[in-house]
């Protein structure tokens, strides 16, 4: 077992780092917020006063944080302060210019690095199977697979600096989009006085079945697990989604792509956040389609 740094000890961080102390590995941990260094703590986290003190000993670090400019600026600061040849790991979801950058940190201090990006939601860091999706050297990544399992159903290396990222905005496209069409179509169906159970014995079984439906179904009843069941409470947050919406337009037009749908859908989720949905889960949108101002 090894010593591994773990910065931004949040919803998703928290419980990604409780695994690797379950795994047996000791964690370092550090956060800005109080509460979630309390939290890690609870779960066998060693809590530092700072970044810096985190990676200290610590063969491996992980980064869970907002954004580029907080990943950026926390290797700036950390990776002259590494131990020799450790591996840095990135699984916030950013920009893949930031992510590329942060690699170009880490290799001048002489250390390996992957972005590595989560699918999977809260429920998947807690259950220890999140999917990883992997950027980086075949080095670095054949090493990051040992101290990614606990915390991982999948882990798939997708190519080199930023590919990681690349995917989980391209995959969470597709995710928006999806959930939007199943809402709408459980719209038109109470519009037209088909029961949601009818509609999704339906499409489940038929062309229409997607994750969206099947695994995380926007209304109460046929998916018991699924948020709608518990007021929209969310596993994976509407402005999280916006978020990564607004990556995957960034992305596009960068890259001159034409993604009219992934288009929409950050409109119509910036609009469902700008009502005040932000903190809801992603699949609550189906109110906002429904007309609901609420």
């Amino acid at each position: 077992m090894t010593t591994i740094a773990f910065i931004g000890l949040g919803n998703m961080g928290n419980p990604m780092a409780a695994n690797l102390v379950k795994a047996g590995h000791t964690v370092q941990g550090f956060d800005l917020v109080a509460e979630n260094l309390d939290a890690a703590k609870a779960n066998g986290v060693a809590v530092m006063d700072s970044a810096a003190a985190a990676v200290k000993g610590a063969g491996t670090v992980i980064t869970m944080l907002p954004a580029g400019k907080h990943v950026l600026g926390v290797y700036e600061d950390i990776a002259p302060k590494a131990e020799k040849g450790a591996l840095f790991i990135d699984s916030s979801t950013i920009d893949v210019e930031s992510a590329r950058k942060a690699h170009a940190i880490a290799a001048d201090h002489g250390l390996l690095s992957i972005d590595a990006p989560v699918s999977g939601g809260t429920g998947g860091a807690a259950a220890g199977t999140l999917t990883f999706m992997a950027g980086g050297t075949r080095d670095a990544f054949d090493t990051a697979q040992a101290i990614l399992e606990p915390m991982a159903g999948r882990i798939v290396h997708c190519g080199d600096a930023g590919a990681g990222q690349a995917a989980k905005m391209c995959n969470n496209m597709i995710l928006g989009i999806s959930m939007i069409g199943v809402c709408e179509a459980f719209v038109l169906a109470e519009k037209l006085g088909l029961s949601h159970q009818a509609l999704f014995d339906v499409a489940s079984t038929s062309s229409g079945q997607c994750w969206s439906l099947t695994t995380y179904c926007p209304v109460p009843g046929p998916v018991p697990a699924s948020p709608a069941n518990k007021d929209y409470t969310p596993g994976f947050a509407a402005g999280l989604m916006l978020k990564d919406l607004k990556l995957a337009q960034e992305a596009a037009a960068q890259a001159g792509a034409a993604t009219p749908l992934g288009a929409e859908a950050a409109q119509l989720y910036a609009l469902f956040n700008a009502m005040g949905h932000e903190g809801s889960d992603f699949s609550g949108i189906i109110n906002f389609l429904r007309g609901d101002g609420n």
